[in-house]
């Protein structure tokens, strides 16, 4: 078993109709034994910018303060607050200086990045363990249900979901692709991201 399979945990985040959404399970565990039913593997970076660390638990927290850091280390010196695509590029950049000795966490972002007339755009991104981008117009997944994940939500996502249609969609995939996989699951927590407001939920799921 690889070790970004060794704790488990899942993450997604899709895009709507001036949102997204990003949740992940609840689940740590080292292979089949459950360790922990309230495991954050879902940070924020900003108010409108969240990203989700699926992989090795210890790399989760030490690469979360990392990244903590270096917004801080911007905001200080740039005077203003990170977007999506320029915190994209430093998790890539900090993810590929440890390509040798890599953190094994395959990290997903997903937040609204302000254009210059003012606007929102939903932004999505993945990498993987050595920060390779990848860019996407509908959802990214990323842990050890993975292919559970995609082929759940190829059948649920549709464009220009409002947040209420959004949070169900990324809720029903997520719940249903943990129930396929032993590693994965114990509950979930899901963050939907509008202009206004990020309207959190935990959700139950089943504990076997």
């Amino acid at each position: 078993m690889s070790a970004l399979e060794y704790n488990g945990g899942s993450v997604i985040a899709m895009v709507g109709k001036d949102c997204v959404a990003i949740a992940s399970d609840l689940r740590l565990g080292t292979e089949s034994l459950g360790i922990s039913s309230n495991f954050q593997r879902v940070f924020p970076v900003t108010d409108r910018l969240y990203v989700g660390l699926p992989g090795l638990g210890t790399d989760v927290t030490t690469l979360y303060e990392r990244f903590r850091y270096r917004v801080n280390m911007y905001t200080i010196k740039e005077e203003r607050e990170i977007q999506p695509e320029t915190f994209t590029h430093m998790v890539s950049s900090t993810l590929y200086e440890h390509r040798f000795g890599p953190y094994f966490i395959e990290p997903v972002i997903a937040g609204l990045s302000k254009s210059p007339t003012g606007a929102f755009k939903p932004f999505i991104a993945a990498t993987d363990l050595i920060g390779c981008i990848n860019f996407a117009k509908d959802f990214v997944v990323a842990g050890i249900a993975s292919p559970k994940l995609f082929g759940v939500a190829e059948g649920l996502w549709e464009p220009d979901l409002e947040p209420e249609d959004l949070f169900e969609t990324i809720s029903q995939t997520l719940l249903n692709a943990v129930d396929r996989d032993a590693f994965s699951g114990w509950g979930a927590i899901v963050h939907v991201i509008t202009k206004d407001q990020v309207i959190t939920r935990t959700l139950k799921a089943r504990m076997d």
